[in-house]
């Protein structure tokens, strides 16, 4: 009997997730100038997992889309562009230390873990600040960002948001969860 891989999608959930992704890249041109979707298509195809990761962030409400390619390593760049940190990640501490630093409340996840398992990594600083160029995101949420290890040894972590027409980066303690704060993701295929 055949083993069946758990990271990739059956053929009719596949061509569910192309239809999606492919209508957004088509809504929102503007950002991902000079980029076709047959080649970001083919590209997803060879790669299974890195499909499955996409469907990931779909379905916990990123919307993930096409925000830039990297030519000298053929990757193309995908960010999570819902408007709002994405709703079926938030309410999530930073990291598994935080997560086990908490002593009462603990929430059910933390973002670093969440991004791991769904084969994404969170948000760079300049990411999300590349991000906030193509529109205008987290206006009522906030989202975690990778945290530098100097800052997160000393038990905090930091996160971005847009506020007055302006993104600002923040500082919590990592064990801090929020109903209105989650996480964004980057994806290269």
């Amino acid at each position: 009997m055949a083993k069946v891989n758990e990271k990739e999608l059956s053929l009719s959930k596949r061509a569910e997730l192309f239809q999606v992704l492919s209508t957004r890249f088509e809504k929102n041109m503007d950002r991902h100038k000079g980029i076709s979707w047959a080649k970001v298509q083919a590209k997803l195809e060879a790669s299974q997992e890195k499909l499955w990761s996409l469907n990931e962030m779909e379905n916990t409400g990123g919307e993930p889309d096409v925000v830039g390619y990297d030519q000298k390593k053929d990757a193309y760049f995908f960010f999570d562009c819902s408007a709002e940190s994405p709703a079926g990640r938030r309410s999530c501490c930073y990291d598994r230390a935080a997560l086990e630093a908490r002593k009462e409340h603990k929430p059910k996840n933390s973002a670093v873990e969440m991004a791991t398992e769904m084969g994404v990594a969170l948000l760079t600083e300049a990411q999300y600040r590349e991000l906030q160029t193509l529109g205008k995101f987290d206006t009522k949420t906030s989202s975690w960002i990778q945290t530098a290890p100097a800052i997160r040894k000393l038990g905090g972590a930091v996160f971005c948001d847009r506020r007055y027409d302006t993104v600002f980066l923040y500082h919590n303690g990592a064990d801090s969860y929020y109903a209105a704060r989650g996480f964004r993701c980057s994806l290269a295929v």
